[in-house]
């Protein structure tokens, strides 16, 4: 499981994909992150929860950056 969450190309892979989907309009998290700045006024847990699973794969990444930059 270690490796998995420690694979670049599947982290990038999980950002692109999962992360940004649907791509039209515009990005779910992009629309949600909107929403939240705009004072999140009528958020349901399902919107929150849609939040954390769309944000998940670049949480990922920013781990994997931090660890990478503060290993050397």
């Amino acid at each position: 499981m270690k490796a998995i969450f420690n694979n670049w190309k599947l982290i990038g892979l999980l950002c692109l994909t999962l992360g940004l989907a649907p791509f039209f309009p515009e990005p779910h998290l992009w629309g949600k992150l909107k929403w939240i700045a705009g004072g999140a006024a009528g958020m349901n847990a399902m919107d929150w929860f849609d939040l954390v699973f769309h944000g998940f794969p670049f949480l990922l990444l920013l781990r994997k950056v931090c660890i990478s930059f503060f290993k050397k």
